[in-house]
């Protein structure tokens, strides 16, 4: 079952953790770790598509979905990590219905959409081994817009009725910062906002997801009906890990 049919599915929220870290070590060592998802991401982390094809490669023996953000809704950059095998992609800074139909259409191919044709080249159709692999791709490929402005939030409605999105991710930090609270996606005013997308979000039928660190905000979202919730980073467990460490060894042994 793919990503978007457990979202689809419906019987439980998906929990996953970023993938940031640009190795494709990490990424298996996350990806045996039992959660539902990761997300390699371009935008944030030292990735492109030479970086994201090791890592789609050491998560694919384990149960764990990747979920690939692209850096922008460019539909060159759609076309080369479809190509390269992401089976569902997550766009960010969507902002209205026009952007969003833009990267549904990133996603299919002509006369639905404006992907490249270049299957004979492409992981994804297994070098055109996989048959009937033009025809029915768009059928496996799962298209994940992220609302993390004002401008979003205005747009959500319109957002949500485009046809072939099939969730949509709300962004608390950037978000943080178009409201005016610039560092604080637990400020009142940005969580009040995130609940209200949620609700819309799931009343139009669509998966929503959501970044939530801090547990006790992680379950709040879920309660409301968040259905695929991001609750911690590779690299974040790693320097708070190793300053852990480091602070616990350095107080039994007197030195500062």
């Amino acid at each position: 079952m793919t990503f978007v049919e457990r979202l689809r599915d419906g019987e439980q929220p998906l929990i996953g953790m970023w993938v940031v870290s640009g190795s494709a070590y990490c990424a298996e060592i996350c990806a045996g770790g039992g959660l539902d998802w990761l997300l390699l991401d371009c935008e944030h982390a030292p990735n492109d598509v030479t970086t994201v094809l090791p890592q789609l490669q050491a998560v694919a023996p384990y149960p764990a979905a990747a979920v690939v953000r692209v850096p922008v809704a460019d539909p060159v950059l759609i076309k080369q990590f479809l190509d390269l095998g992401a089976t569902t992609l997550m766009v960010p800074m969507i902002e209205s219905a026009e952007q969003a139909a833009a990267v549904v259409a990133a996603t299919r191919y002509p006369p639905e959409g404006v992907r490249g044709v270049g299957a004979a080249f492409a992981r994804a159709s297994r070098w055109n081994r996989t048959a009937g692999y033009l025809a029915g791709a768009h059928e496996g490929i799962g298209v994940l817009v992220q609302v993390e402005s004002r401008a979003g939030l205005d747009a959500l409605e319109d957002i949500c009725a485009v046809e072939g999105i099939d969730g949509v991710f709300v962004g608390p930090a950037d978000l943080a910062a178009s409201l005016g609270h610039l560092g604080e996606p637990e400020h009142p005013d940005v969580v009040a906002a995130v609940e209200k997308a949620i609700t819309t979000i799931t009343a139009h039928g669509l998966a929503a997801g959501v970044n939530a660190f801090a547990e006790p905000l992680a379950r709040r979202y879920l309660d409301l009906g968040a259905r695929f919730v991001l609750v911690g980073a590779d690299v974040v467990l790693l320097a708070r890990g190793s300053e852990q460490l480091a602070a616990r060894h350095r107080s039994n042994t007197g030195t500062e």
